[in-house]
């Protein structure tokens, strides 16, 4: 196998001999020379991304990319929520199907997230921001973490219920990559959460719920140097369980929140607290969330592992 080094010559040479003919550089992919080459096929990136059908025409407003959660397809997760409404509020919204419903290896998945990244930054010129549901914020941020360049391409990242520190629930999981990535303690998280756990100018947000039933302890959803928001802090006693965050009003008052403010995180003061007499958020249509429930389907070999993915040679050091 080639090394990513060897790529990253090839990749650029290829830019310079585009540039030398005069040609049309439309490498909206491209990464930056020093960081990890794509394991996955770039063909098999761009099919697994579903922007809109009529291009990027929200100029005004940054692009929104929904990354979606474990066993969860992009409509399953966001079709009757996030991915119908922001448009109606002039959101250019991207989604990405992560492979195998997310039970496969994370740091697989968050090449999709790398190249969806690149391709709308490349495409609209504009900064992205990234609202992930319970697994979605761990691709985002091992993708932020391990290719550097996108800390200037990405405004917020805006996390719900997410397992930051690993989740005691996955303790009882076994036969799945990313089951074994979430426990607690598991290679993934340290090296996720080694050093900087916030790297770059991002604004990381983290939406969090004490009475979240699969993100145990809650306080797993801190993320040092992030906003960290917990939503019964914001409405107390208000139930805000694992599934609920994708159509809850307060969640989605502070996501908003976020991103009318480029370059700032999410700040519950400007929250209109008569948001926490409502339940689910303006627009919400539970009928456009179903999906085909074989999308995704066969696992092709990736249903059932006996351990935890070992980390790839970027992470170690040991790439060629």
């Amino acid at each position: 196998m080639r090394s990513a080094q060897y790529r990253v010559v090839v990749l650029a040479a290829a830019v310079a001999v585009l540039l030398a003919a005069g040609g049309l550089l439309s490498l909206r992919s491209a990464i930056a020379a020093g960081e990890p080459a794509y394991d996955v096929p770039e063909s098999t990136l761009a099919a697994a991304l579903t922007c809109p059908s009529g291009g990027f025409t929200h100029t005004q407003k940054e692009p929104v990319l929904l990354v979606h959660g474990t066993f969860a397809t992009p409509q399953e997760n966001w079709g009757g929520n996030y991915a119908l409404v922001l448009p109606q509020l002039g959101y250019d919204v991207c989604t990405v199907a992560l492979p195998y419903r997310s039970l496969g290896d994370i740091q697989a998945a968050a090449e999709y997230v790398v190249y969806a990244v690149k391709y709308m930054y490349a495409t609209t010129g504009q900064k992205v921001n990234i609202l992930g549901h319970s697994q979605g914020p761990l691709e985002p941020r091992w993708a932020i973490k391990w290719w550097p360049s996108l800390q200037t391409e990405v405004d917020h990242l805006v996390m719900m219920a997410s397992p930051n520190h690993g989740t005691v629930v996955a303790d009882g999981s076994s036969g799945c990559a990313a089951c074994y990535q979430m426990k607690p303690g598991s290679n993934f998280l340290n090296a996720l959460n080694a050093g900087d756990e916030t790297p770059g100018p991002v604004s990381y947000v983290s939406l969090y719920s004490s009475t979240d039933e699969l993100v145990e302890p809650s306080s797993t959803a801190v993320i040092d140097g992030g906003d960290n928001i917990l939503m019964q802090d914001v409405c107390p006693a208000r139930v805000v369980e694992h599934a609920e965050f994708a159509t809850d009003a307060a969640a989605f008052a502070l996501v908003m929140d976020a991103f009318t403010h480029p370059g700032q995180g999410a700040d519950p003061a400007r929250i209109d607290k008569s948001v926490c007499l409502q339940g689910t958020f303006p627009g919400v249509d539970g009928t456009k969330d179903g999906d085909n429930f074989t999308q995704g389907w066969p696992f092709a070999g990736q249903t059932f592992v006996l351990a935890e993915p070992p980390l790839k040679c970027y992470v170690t050091a040991t790439c060629p």
